[in-house]
């Protein structure tokens, strides 16, 4: 058995969502004060998400992605991860990676790699402390740079570093981020804005597109195209003269709904079968009424049936899903 939709695309990574919560509160992402919370009955345990975790196995899922909100703001997140990295596939060990703001990194990055996660990606928008203020609401630059240095001092490879590339906002500094990741022995990633904000407040005329963001890098740097991505977000380029690559996710201008095989399960318990859909799959509620994991295979199945051909974000008439980004988890 395998999570296969109507249009033949087979879905082997599972994004999942530890926590709504997080520690910023980035302009793209939610308001400044917040957003309303999922109340604390609702969430999975770590059993019922290990659980939920080896029944995606069982349908094909070979890599896991823990997202939020913020996932190291989970109690227990070592103890998630143990007990993930432990999941056994038929093609061998399951490839689990984290993706974070590094706050808690240089506490947890050692804990982490000792229980059994792979990869970290982390996010940086931008490396200038007032922009960062700005943009984050809160000043914690500095320790984003030292949970990178942690993973780095870990052993963490690859480490990628995402930055979200914002009109007026942050664009001027695409060529100094690359520089920042090269220097490191880093992987650069862009991604385009997508109308994933808790406010509602996204605009297409705003967004920098992957075009934009290339020539931005080509100032600096000269790029060789790596050939097709296979069904990973990124086109991802070598920079000459060097071992890094530098990637750009064009979910809106150049979308690769067409070869996507992501499916997301939320901090509630809500299977999703794509970012931007308007429906979920209410596991949790299953799984607490008595489901066995026959019947859990079954609701992720079918939920995946009904995935759509794309996000359809150019179609005039998308609309926004009613979660933000932090209640999906990326």
């Amino acid at each position: 058995m395998e999570l296969i939709d109507r249009y033949g695309r087979v879905h082997r990574d599972l994004r999942i969502s530890l926590t709504d919560r997080c520690s910023l509160r980035c302009t793209y992402c939610m308001p400044a004060d917040g957003v309303p919370w999922l109340k604390s009955a609702t969430l999975l345990s770590t059993e019922e998400l290990v659980r939920l975790t080896r029944v995606a196995v069982g349908l094909g899922v070979r890599e896991v992605r823990l997202t939020g909100g913020e996932p190291l703001l989970r109690p227990d997140v070592v103890d998630v991860v143990r007990e993930l990295a432990a999941i056994s596939t038929s093609d061998g060990p399951l490839d689990l990676s984290l993706t974070t703001n590094a706050l808690r990194l240089p506490a947890l990055a050692a804990p982490l790699r000792d229980a059994g996660l792979d990869r970290v990606n982390i996010s940086l928008d931008t490396l200038q402390r007032a922009r960062f203020i700005e943009l984050t609401r809160r000043d914690r630059l500095a320790d984003t740079l030292a949970g990178i240095e942690a993973a780095r001092a870990v052993g963490f490879a690859p480490i990628k570093l995402n930055a979200l590339i914002m009109r007026g906002v942050n664009d001027d500094e695409i060529a100094d981020l690359v520089s920042f990741a090269v220097e490191r022995g880093l992987q650069m990633r862009f991604i385009e804005h997508m109308p994933l904000d808790g406010g509602h407040t996204w605009r297409r005329e705003e967004m920098v597109t992957a075009s934009e963001i290339l020539g931005a890098v080509a100032t600096r740097f000269d790029l060789t195209p790596l050939g097709a991505p296979g069904s990973a977000p990124a086109e991802e380029f070598a920079i000459a003269g060097t071992t890094a690559t530098v990637g750009v996710i064009a979910s809106v201008t150049r979308t690769f709904c067409e070869r996507c095989d992501r499916v997301r399960l939320t901090a509630d318990g809500q299977f999703r079968n794509c970012l931007f859909a308007h429906e979920e799959s209410d596991l949790r509620t299953l799984m607490r009424e008595g489901a066995d994991d026959a019947r859990l295979a079954a609701a992720m199945q079918a939920c995946v049936a009904r995935k759509r051909p794309g996000h359809g974000i150019d179609d005039p008439s998308f609309v926004q899903p009613d979660r933000p980004m932090s209640a999906i988890g990326g």
